[in-house]
C-alpha cells in the first residue's frame, strides 16, 4: 500500500459512520493492494473542528509511520510502544473514545497503511481491525488498553500488559476490566510471570483472565479492593492541555492524567486471590505458530 504522505492528510480528524467503512472495504484494501478511497470517504465523514489541537491528524501520523519504521520486522512489538503514545496524543474522554466514528475515520483515512502492516495475515487483515470493537480495531485497542491499564499519569503498566497479545485479545473483553485495582492485579501477576520466566504466558493470560471474570463481578471486587474516586477536572485539565502540549517524547513514556492512581494496598489484597486463581485453573495449551510476528494478532 502507498503511505500517504503529509499532504493528502485532511488538517483534522472526523467521524466516518460504520455503514460507509463496509461500503468501501473490499479485499484490495485489506490485502494492502489498493488504497482506500479517501476522497470519497472524507465526503461522507463529519470533520471534527479545526479549532481543537487534540484532533490534529498530523501527530497520529507521525506515530505510526514511527511505529512502522522503529518495528519494521517485529510488528507484535509496536503495541506495547505506541499504546501509551497514542493516547497520550489522542487526549479524549471514554465517551468520545467509544465513537467507532472516530476509529474507522483513523484506520480508513490516517493510518491505513498501518493497519495493514499490523494485522495482516498471509492474504489480508481482518475487517474488524479497520472497523470493530474497541478490543480488535486497530487503533482503538491500543488507545483503550492504555486507557484501561494505566496508573493514574503513569503508562509503566500499559507497557507490560501490551506486551502479552492475549490481554488485548482476551482481557480487555472482561467487563471486570473496567475496575482499576482488578487490572492492575492482572498486570501484576503478568510481571511476575515474566520476572519467574513463565514459558507460554498468553496461556497464562488466558487462563488468569477466564478464572477472574468466573470468579466473581466488579461489585465484588471492588468491595475487597475499593476503587479511588477519579479526579474528573485533573481529566478534563490534561485534555485541555492538548491545546499548548508538544509532541509526545519516543524515547520515553509520555504522562497522562494525574486523574488518581490505584491504592497500592488494593493491588495487595486481590493479588493472592488471582495467584490462587491461576493456579488452580486449567491452562490450556494452544497451538503456537512458529513466529509471533506471522500471526495476525
Amino acid at each position: 500500500m502507498t503511505t500517504v504522505i503529509d499532504a493528502d492528510l485532511p488538517a483534522t480528524l472526523g467521524l466516518l459512520p460504520d455503514s460507509v467503512v463496509s461500503e468501501y472495504l473490499g479485499q484490495g484494501v485489506r490485502s494492502g493492494h489498493d488504497s482506500p478511497p479517501h476522497v470519497a470517504l472524507r465526503k461522507a465523514a463529519e470533520e471534527l473542528p479545526e479549532t481543537e489541537a487534540r484532533w490534529r491528524t498530523a501527530p497520529v501520523r507521525e506515530l505510526l509511520v514511527e511505529a512502522m519504521h522503529r518495528f519494521d520486522g517485529q510488528r507484535v512489538k509496536a503495541d506495547a510502544w505506541l499504546a501509551p503514545r497514542l493516547h497520550a496524543t489522542l487526549r479524549m474522554t471514554r465517551a468520545e473514545a467509544a465513537d467507532s466514528r472516530r476509529w474507522n475515520y483513523l484506520s480508513l483515512i490516517v493510518g491505513p497503511d498501518y493497519v495493514v502492516w499490523r494485522h495482516r495475515g498471509k492474504e489480508s487483515v481482518a475487517a474488524g481491525r479497520f472497523c470493530g470493537p474497541h478490543y480488535t480495531q486497530a487503533l482503538a485497542r491500543l488507545w483503550w488498553a492504555a486507557e484501561l491499564f494505566r496508573n493514574g499519569g503513569d503508562y509503566r503498566s500499559v507497557e507490560v500488559a501490551c506486551q502479552v497479545q492475549d490481554v488485548l485479545n482476551t482481557t480487555m473483553r472482561l467487563d471486570v476490566i473496567d475496575h482499576r485495582p482488578t487490572a492492575l492485579t492482572i498486570v501484576e501477576v503478568l510481571k511476575r510471570l515474566t520476572a519467574a520466566g513463565t514459558p507460554r504466558l498468553g496461556d497464562q493470560v488466558n487462563a488468569l483472565s477466564s478464572a477472574v471474570n468466573a470468579a466473581g463481578s466488579t461489585l465484588m471486587y471492588d468491595i475487597l479492593a475499593p476503587d479511588q474516586v477519579n479526579d474528573p477536572s485533573a481529566l478534563y485539565n490534561w485534555i485541555a492541555d492538548a491545546e499548548t502540549m508538544s509532541a509526545v517524547p519516543w524515547e520515553r513514556l509520555p504522562y497522562g492524567p494525574e486523574d488518581g492512581e490505584v491504592s497500592a494496598t488494593a493491588v495487595r489484597t486481590l493479588l493472592p486471590l488471582f495467584e490462587n486463581l491461576l493456579a488452580e485453573a486449567p491452562v490450556r495449551q494452544r497451538p503456537r505458530h512458529s513466529s509471533d510476528d506471522e500471526a495476525p494478532n
